[in-house]
């Protein structure tokens, strides 16, 4: 009776051991979600307000385009460095950190707007947004199930998504409500609310010194690894292929399409809204599922007709909105995959350093596309916008599919299947 009392309590006991690891890792889910969802509003705020700065500061597009650049170039110059303080000095100090730089950089563009200060803004705000991937991704490689990792990484992306899916919607309302500079003053005091919030609620950290401290070995290993330029080469041709609808379609759908500016706005909300549905979806395949590379070369193929369409055929507004959301779908689905293979790809210990390296194609696309598409904007060729983008999409789909040409073994370690990400000529 004593052995049957003692094996209850203890089961007991595991049991809510079990709980409370479950609750927290549920809250870590949600506080890192929503920090992600800051960064991705923050990055839409001032694509959002082009024609109010274009207004006020008196410059074209490719000016604007250039700030957007000057983002681009600082967040992928300090990606890769900003991964390396995550996994050395703790990552939920970085992302803290980011969360409080990113909107004093939008409160400062309100308070003294100006094309230097827009410049200055773009340079802060690229800092901050190189945090997020890095410190995002080591909390939630080192605090979530195993078995779950895929759809923990799809809700962290959807909440990103989601910041930029409904950023066109707050931005034109607020700038209804309280003009340009006070969007960009609202905008920008949401980055340090929330750096407070995940303060009260207590996210764990990530860093090697913790490693260190519950006994596990953290060996030095070559992080730059053939796999993760690989990758790096498709997230950059993956933020080519976004970029410029993401930015541009709404001046581009108002200039070339006749379309409204609300009703611009609402078919990118469709299609960034989709993107972020489409994550969530993609979740669960990236969990049953290791042929990444075919699912994201099938779904940028559809895209690549889709979007082809949008960029040759004048369709009607409720069309145009069912073909952007079908487009933001898609690409929403590769995004869990994505992730995947990098974190599989990454030594152990080194996950901040892996995802800041390939998050460094996203930053050069960002360094391209605003250029690019500025110029084509200034051009008079809006209709590029998303044909430009259509060629990015079939360069992702030949990428995706060089990456699949190895065997695929179902026992295959997560090693082995980082490595078939490496052209069989390599």
């Amino acid at each position: 009776m004593v052995d049957i009392l003692a094996a209850s309590q203890q089961a007991a006991s595991q049991q809510v051991k079990s709980n409370e690891k479950t609750d927290e890792s549920l809250r870590t889910l949600a506080a890192i979600s929503t920090a992600h969802w800051v960064s991705h509003f923050h990055i839409f705020v001032l694509p959002m307000l082009f024609p109010f700065l274009k207004v006020q500061l008196g410059v074209g597009y490719i000016e604007l385009g250039f700030a957007l650049t000057v983002f681009a170039v600082t967040s992928g110059l300090t990606q890769a460095p900003i991964g390396y303080l995550a996994d050395r000095i703790g990552a939920r100090k970085i992302l803290l950190m980011g969360l409080t730089l990113g909107g004093f950089a939008l409160i400062m563009l309100g308070l003294h707007l100006s094309y230097p200060w827009l410049i200055a803004s773009a340079v802060l705000l690229g800092l901050a947004n190189s945090v997020y991937h890095p410190a995002d991704y080591a909390i939630l490689s080192a605090h979530m199930n195993e078995a779950r990792m895929g759809r923990a990484f799809s809700i962290h992306t959807f909440a990103g998504f989601l910041g930029g899916a409904v950023a066109p919607a707050i931005v034109a309302a607020l700038v209804a409500m309280v003009g340009g500079h006070g969007t960009l003053i609202a905008a920008g005091a949401v980055g340090p609310i929330v750096a407070l919030a995940l303060l009260v609620v207590g996210i764990p950290d990530a860093s090697a010194a913790d490693r260190q401290n519950s006994g596990e070995e953290t060996p030095q290993q070559k992080v730059v690894t053939p796999a993760l330029i690989v990758l790096t080469i498709f997230f950059m041709l993956l933020s080519l292929s976004n970029a410029g609808i993401g930015n541009f379609g709404v001046v581009a759908l108002i200039s070339g399409y006749g379309a409204s500016f609300s009703s611009a706005n609402i078919a990118l909300t469709a299609f960034l809204g989709a993107s972020a549905i489409g994550v969530l979806a993609g979740g669960f395949l990236a969990d049953h599922t290791r042929r990444h590379g075919q699912v994201a070369a099938a779904c940028f193929a559809i895209n690549a007709a889709i979007v082809f369409m949008i960029a040759t055929i004048n369709l009607p507004s409720p069309l145009l909105m069912a073909a952007m959301a079908s487009a933001g779908f898609l690409g929403g689905v590769i995004a869990p995959s994505r992730d995947m293979l990098v974190r599989n790809a990454a030594p152990p210990g080194a996950a901040g350093r892996a995802f800041g390296i390939v998050s460094t194609g996203f930053n050069i696309g960002g360094i391209i596309s605003p250029l690019l598409f500025g110029w084509i904007m200034d051009q008079n060729l809006p209709h590029w916008v998303f044909g430009a983008s259509v060629v990015f999409m079939i360069l992702t789909v030949l990428l995706a599919l060089v990456t699949e040409r190895g065997p695929h073994d179902s026992s295959a370690t997560p090693d082995a299947r980082s490595r078939s990400l490496i052209p069989d000529s390599q």
